[in-house]
């Protein structure tokens, strides 16, 4: 998921370093461990900058939040998420609300 950050074009002129879009790739994800491996994946996780990490109370799982700032950093950050030993499954999510008819 990108957000989509759009400056009127009056700011361009009083700030002109501020471009017109913004781009922050901010994604959601599960993050399984494999068995008796949830603190050790919290750790790894939580070393990882870009990341925040907060571990379901119920559940053996964690809730990953990363924000990067470009596109070439989402990439070496998916190769570091990928390399993890003590992660079984990571699943992106998203989630949107509807209006009832």
């Amino acid at each position: 998921m990108t957000i989509v950050i759009e400056i009127p074009a009056f700011m361009s002129v009083i700030y002109p370093c501020i471009k017109k879009t913004i781009k922050m790739p901010i994604k959601s994800y599960l993050a399984h461990p494999h068995q008796g491996k949830k603190m050790e994946l919290y750790q790894t996780l939580s070393a990882l900058s870009k990341c925040e990490v907060i571990p379901a109370e119920n559940k053996d799982l964690l809730i990953l939040v990363t924000d990067t700032d470009s596109s070439s950093e989402e990439d070496r950050l998916q190769e570091k998420l990928q390399a993890i030993d003590s992660m079984k499954l990571l699943a992106m999510v998203s989630g949107f609300n509807t209006t009832k008819n």
